[in-house]
């Protein structure tokens, strides 16, 4: 099924997390469809190096946003399957892309 809505129109998505999408080419429902929630995190983190991005309202957010139901909805094995492909352990925290300095 084919879907041009814009990403601010989907559920879970609100407008910093919208802008963001919009930074890393990702404009519509389908373009988040094609690349994937994980990717998308993924590619935020690459350009936002510095950044806490809090997982539930991002990579969650991505996904549950392509389901329409809400990030916290999402069933734990989908939440667990987004974190491996992350290679993230745990639950809803932070993902702190900012290295540590010697």
């Amino acid at each position: 099924m084919s879907s041009s809505n814009k990403v601010e129109d989907l559920r879970n998505i609100g407008a910093m997390i919208a802008r963001r999408l919009n930074e890393i080419g990702v404009y519509t429902e389908d373009e988040l469809r094609s690349l994937g929630a994980a990717e998308a995190h993924r590619r935020i983190r690459q350009i936002h190096p510095d950044a806490t991005l809090p997982i539930c309202y991002y990579l969650y957010s991505f996904e549950a946003a392509l389901e329409n139901v809400h990030w916290d909805d999402l069933p734990e094995a989908i939440k667990r399957s987004l974190r491996n492909q992350l290679g993230e352990q745990g639950g809803c925290g932070t993902v702190a892309t900012r290295r540590a300095t010697p």
